[in-house]
């Protein structure tokens, strides 16, 4: 919101209404009634229910947040025509236009997954069929991903990825076992980086029980347990349910 404590320039005027039309447009999109594997990562299981449930937020996605979501699929879009260009082949779609991904649990845990590899040139030394899930971060983001690796500097993308391997197994059979390919593009600098990550059976089977552990708690109109009573614990700090779920623990 402007505030007209002082005169509005014309770029803050223009910006409201960019940013009304985005948050109006988000808001219209009908919510969605599953849980989708990129979350299962999140350590927090009350958090997953409240997602689930559509508990109300302590606030709602504003405009600037939406742009940058905008932005960011927008990178993966070159990422999809650069590594083309380098020579893989890369499907992000099927045959008749939809998305790759999986439905179990009566379509109330769900996944789309970025991408499949089928091949690539000899040099990398790759197998086939691989995952490939895309991320863009900031600089200070991608340089800890790059120091630590996905799975300790980013585990919800790294369950994701596990998740995905897991379930799209069925359907693309080999995809567990070769490593996915991960990238990650820097919004700062277009800096990429790529990693393997091998299959992780534990960490799907872990993110895997929490869903069915959340699925099982609604089902019986049971509130989970929240990662932590301490309003100041790093992950609630960041949740957008911290105040609603401290109401529930009065």
């Amino acid at each position: 919101m402007l505030d007209f404590n002082h005169n509005p320039t014309f770029a803050e005027k223009l910006n409201v209404l960019i940013d009304a039309a985005l948050v109006s447009e988000h808001s219209s999109k009908p919510q969605r009634d599953y849980m989708g594997a990129s979350r299962l990562g999140v350590s927090c299981k009350r958090a997953l229910q409240y997602e689930f449930t559509h508990a109300p937020k302590d606030e709602e996605y504003s405009g600037k947040i939406l742009r940058i979501f905008a932005i960011g699929h927008l990178l993966e879009d070159l990422a999809i025509a650069w590594l083309r260009a380098a020579g893989l082949q890369l499907f992000t779609r099927k045959p008749n236009g939809d998305a790759f991904g999986f439905s179990v649990a009566g379509g109330r845990i769900r996944g789309h997954v970025d991408g499949i590899i089928s091949g690539a040139p000899d040099e990398l030394g790759l197998s086939f069929p691989m995952l490939w899930e895309c991320k863009s971060m900031n600089a200070k983001s991608w340089k800890d991903t790059v120091k630590n690796g996905v799975a300790k500097s980013k585990p919800v993308y790294a369950t994701q990825i596990a998740v995905y391997q897991a379930y799209m197994e069925g359907t693309v059979p080999g995809i567990c076992r070769n490593p996915a390919l991960f990238t990650a593009v820097n919004k700062d600098t277009a800096e990429i980086y790529h990693e393997l990550v091998p299959f992780d059976a534990a960490t799907a089977q872990t993110a895997s029980d929490r869903a069915v552990m959340i699925l099982r708690a609604v089902e019986a109109d049971e509130l989970l347990p929240p990662i932590s009573l301490d309003p100041e614990y790093y992950e609630c700090r960041f949740c957008t349910y911290q105040q609603h779920c401290r109401k529930e623990n009065l």
